[in-house]
């Protein structure tokens, strides 16, 4: 999930000023609370956060320092446009003919751990996590994660094709971990492992999914699986709720000049957990 800054309409483009060092930013992720050796998911827009020394890059540069040596940095490098079910796949298929629609389908690349970019939507940061050396992505072609750091391995390995953002994930390693997500210039609803409480529900709706992968010889594997049936609308009034209960556990402050948050994963689910059997609507 990613978070989009908006612009009153009419309203002049900010002067893009001078690129913001390296450091200055290290400095403010200290600030925030950001803790050398935490295992730590960051969800951003980088055009928030704007100049940096370096651009995305510095950012990332910017948060494996404040993190250490012993820290682990992750991302979420999803690509929903590998997908016969996702919003993304709806609009560009709209009122297409059989033959188009077949035609687009065979056109779907095949998905490749290794090779494949994260998707646009989830921000230029997290393609450039997933490209630094080091880096290991876990083997799900549709919600795949990439983590950078010691704790790397356990944390991307085994995500299960039925398992899309639940116990047998990334997101479920990263709520056991004790892990804290870091959104900056996005909302606290843009933390992907609340998804999780979908999972602990007992009438959790199911679907079919779809998807294209390279095969162990580069053939194209065409893929098909269920999974639980994973909704964000009621995302905006959870992050409401986490805003208001959360307490001095929901850090606030600046990453360049974006407004950002810090939050523990375990205990915003959690919280969220505990409301959404009784949500409104």
């Amino acid at each position: 999930m990613t978070g989009t800054v908006v612009r009153p309409a009419g309203a002049p483009a900010e002067p893009p000023g001078r690129p913001q060092p390296v450091g200055a930013l290290v400095g403010q992720l200290r600030e925030l609370g950001v803790r050398e050796g935490e295992v730590l998911l960051v969800q951003s827009s980088l055009r928030a956060v704007g100049p940096v020394e370096g651009g995305a890059r510095g950012v990332v540069e910017a948060l494996v320092r404040a993190l250490g040596a012993r820290g682990t940095l992750v991302v979420y490098t999803a690509t929903p446009e590998n997908s016969r079910t996702s919003p993304y796949y709806r609009a560009a298929t709209a009122g297409l003919t059989p033959a188009e629609l077949a035609e687009y389908h065979r056109g779907m690349l095949a998905w490749d751990r290794l090779r494949t970019p994260a998707s646009p939507t989830m921000g230029r940061l997290a393609e450039e996590v997933r490209l630094r050396p080091g880096a290991l992505r876990s083997a799900h072609p549709q919600t795949s994660f990439t983590a950078l750091g010691p704790a790397a391995a356990d944390l991307t390995a085994g995500h299960l094709l039925e398992c899309h953002l639940g116990e047998d994930s990334p997101a479920g390693r990263l709520y056991r971990a004790g892990a804290r997500c870091l959104m900056i210039g996005v909302p606290v609803w843009c933390c992907t492992p609340l998804h999780l409480l979908e999972y602990w529900q007992p009438d959790r709706p199911e679907q079919q999914y779809t998807c294209v992968r390279s095969g162990p010889a580069g053939e194209r594997e065409l893929l098909r699986f269920t999974g639980v049936r994973l909704f964000d609308r009621h995302f905006p009034a959870m992050g409401d709720l986490l805003d208001r209960e959360l307490g001095d556990a929901l850090r606030r402050g600046p990453v360049g000049r974006a407004p950002s948050f810090l939050m523990p994963i375990r205990e915003a689910v959690d919280l969220a957990a505990k409301w959404y059997p009784n949500r409104a609507g």
